[in-house]
């Protein structure tokens, strides 16, 4: 994939493994190949997970909002890396730390994952973000993650 600065949901879709409902980022922005991006969450009153949590004051899991985070550096990677580096590769989560969650995300809005590799060593991947809606910080966590083969 040619390095660009901006992937709609068919590029992730074409980069990352996963499908509905479990595809949370809807779009990856501001990429600065293998160093940053933002990603685009689209919070819904129909969200495959509100009708249960809660039903009548949806909030959107914060195990969710760390997969989003997780789901957004594993397509700034596989978008910077060789495709050859990915291809048959799933990239699983090894670690969360320091997550904090400081505000409930409130369906309907735009959650905005802004999120950064700090550092690299061989297959395993360093990240940080942070999660806003309107600008206002939402949370915010540091992971690690490994690229591995698909079998």
């Amino acid at each position: 994939m040619s390095d660009k600065d901006k992937l709609n949901k068919d590029d992730i879709i074409n980069l990352l493994p996963h499908r509905e409902p479990m595809l949370l980022i809807d779009e990856l922005k501001d990429i600065k190949t293998l160093h940053s991006a933002t990603a685009i969450v689209n919070v819904k009153k129909d969200s495959f997970y509100v009708q249960g949590h809660f039903p009548e004051n949806p909030v959107m899991p914060g195990v969710l909002i760390v997969e989003a985070f997780g789901q957004a550096a594993a397509a700034l990677t596989a978008q910077g890396i060789d495709k050859k580096e990915y291809e048959n590769k799933l990239v699983f989560l090894m670690s969360v730390e320091k997550a904090r969650f400081r505000n409930p995300v409130i369906p309907d809005c735009k959650l905005e994952l802004k999120i950064e590799a700090i550092r690299s060593h061989g297959k395993v991947w360093k990240y940080k973000g942070e999660a806003f809606v309107d600008e206002k910080k939402m949370a915010d966590a540091q992971w690690s993650a490994t690229i591995v083969d698909r079998k």
